[in-house]
């Protein structure tokens, strides 16, 4: 069975069926929005379940690349797909994460409601397409074609500035893009083939490595983002809608970091290894620098963008270190962010659709009158921060560790960001949640309801059990990460 096609369109069936419903359905409009709802909350918990069944059947042993299909296309093209260790937890948390934006967009979202179901449907299609594709020309389709569902959702169902913050985010990371589409072309004319594992074991002359390598990364560090090409984060967080924000932090940032892994490091090593002090100092300045500007932030949201900035710092410095450490740290604070970031948009989220406001100031004293939101708000927050016992820390020191092997400086510059994050984290809850309840419009605020409960149950469970247990995701993906380190140590005579 194609299971990776099935996962990666599966989705789509409930775009087709929203479509049905519009064209073909009930006259009533409440009643069709409620059905479109539940299509695709039914579509999305099945496709997590396909996943499930993915993970499940995986052969954590095995360091190629498994559930492969290979089909001609056209052209001499191919549709080829299959997943590795690196990339079959991203697809999972693809999955786990969108039934989560379904739900927590049940009430939020008032106008064009199937519509905006569609362009989430559409989304997760294109995204764990990026994870499953064996193809270079297959994984661009995806990649780019991933920027309009999330400009529509920014563009149209956003804040005041939604538009500003729409077409920032499309240009910046379509710029950025097409160099890697020239670099795409220029390999395949190179080698003759476009198969992400054949261009994995060839090797480029060490002048064209370096621009193509610098191609690669114009896209995925913009993608990341990386400082100082991160500007259109903070505004696309402020706009988006909540559920937008979760996707946006939880997944497409991590699609750069993959990026690196999947064809950076195997496919340039020599320019990786000639570049790995540029990353580092820029990943350093982006833990630091950032860190410190979202300590000085009046909103709520767009603290937690600067934060998300700040660790996928410590990504990109643990991905190119090139030991085991630092990358199975990479891989493992990108799945960690993914839950703990998306949590706090999601808790942001909660006091907007009350309020209507996510500035800071306009809170204070929640703790009186949402005891439970209180104590999750702070579970997510100690994980932001890298408490031990959340999964937060476990990548945190990973991406030290590895840094550390690679550059003393480097690891020791980056270690002051977990104290950083813990003063602009903490400064947060303080006056979001203690002190008196001096807004008397906060006085009829309410706690957490069973549905806002039941989005916030698997993210709690995902990020303690990560944090205790997180060799369920080093035993799937050692043997995949020791393979790309060896490769890449020999390449680069290491």
């Amino acid at each position: 069975m194609p299971i990776l096609s099935l996962i990666t369109f599966a989705p789509l069936l409930g775009v087709a069926a929203i479509f049905a419903l519009r064209m073909f359905g009930q006259p009533d409009d409440a009643k069709l929005v409620s059905t479109a709802k539940w299509i695709a909350l039914v579509t999305t918990l099945a496709t997590l379940a396909l996943s499930v069944l993915l993970v499940a059947q995986f052969n954590p042993n095995d360091a190629g690349f498994q559930f492969v299909e290979e089909h001609a296309w056209f052209a001499g093209l191919y549709y080829r797909m299959g997943i590795d260790g690196i990339s079959v937890l991203f697809v999972l948390l693809t999955a786990f994460l969108m039934p989560i934006c379904i739900a927590a967009s049940w009430q939020s979202i008032e106008h064009r409601v199937p519509a905006y179901l569609i362009a989430f449907l559409v989304l997760e299609t294109l995204v764990i397409g990026v994870f499953c594709a064996l193809d270079l020309v297959l994984f661009y389709i995806f990649f780019e074609l991933g920027l309009v569902p999330m400009f529509l959702i920014i563009g149209i169902w956003g804040g005041k500035r939604r538009v500003y913050a729409a077409f920032k985010f499309f240009l910046y990371t379509l710029l950025g893009s097409v160099l890697m589409l020239a670099a795409i072309l220029v390999m395949i004319n190179i080698t003759g083939t476009s198969s992400i594992p054949e261009l994995m074991t060839y090797r480029f002359g060490d002048g064209v490595q370096t621009w193509l390598w610098l191609a690669f990364f114009a896209s995925f560090a913009v993608k990341m983002p990386m400082w100082p090409v991160h500007t259109w984060l903070p505004d696309a967080h402020v706009e988006a809608p909540t559920a937008g924000s979760v996707i946006l932090a939880g997944i497409l940032l991590k699609m750069g970091g993959y990026g690196f892994m999947r064809f950076s490091l195997p496919m340039f090593p020599q320019a990786s290894e000639l570049f790995t002090p540029l990353v580092f100092a820029l990943s350093v300045i982006a833990i630091v620098y950032t860190s410190l500007v979202a300590f000085r932030q009046e909103d709520i949201k767009k603290l937690i963008a600067y934060s998300s900035v700040a660790h996928m710092g410590f990504v990109t410095m643990g991905i190119f270190s090139g030991n085991p450490a630092g990358e199975q740290g990479a891989l493992f604070q990108m799945l960690s962010h993914g839950l703990i970031s998306g949590a706090l948009f999601l808790c942001v989220g909660v006091v907007y659709d009350r309020m209507h406001t996510r500035e800071i100031a306009f809170y204070g004293g929640l703790v009186n009158r949402m005891p439970w939101y209180a104590a999750v708000f702070m579970l997510f927050t100690m994980g932001n921060v890298g408490l031990p016992g959340t999964s937060g820390f476990v990548g945190e020191i990973l991406t030290m560790t590895g840094a550390y092997g690679a550059s003393t400086w480097t690891a020791l510059i980056a270690a002051t960001g977990v104290i950083l994050s813990a003063v602009y984290a903490l400064s947060l809850y303080r006056r979001v949640m203690f002190g008196e309840m001096v807004n008397p419009k906060l006085a009829a605020i309410t706690d957490l309801d069973a549905r806002e409960v039941a989005i916030f149950a698997p993210l709690i469970a995902g990020t303690l059990i990560l944090g205790v247990y997180p060799n369920f995701v080093f035993n799937l993906t050692q043997t995949s990460v020791d393979h790309l380190v060896t490769v890449y140590r020999a390449a680069v005579g290491g």
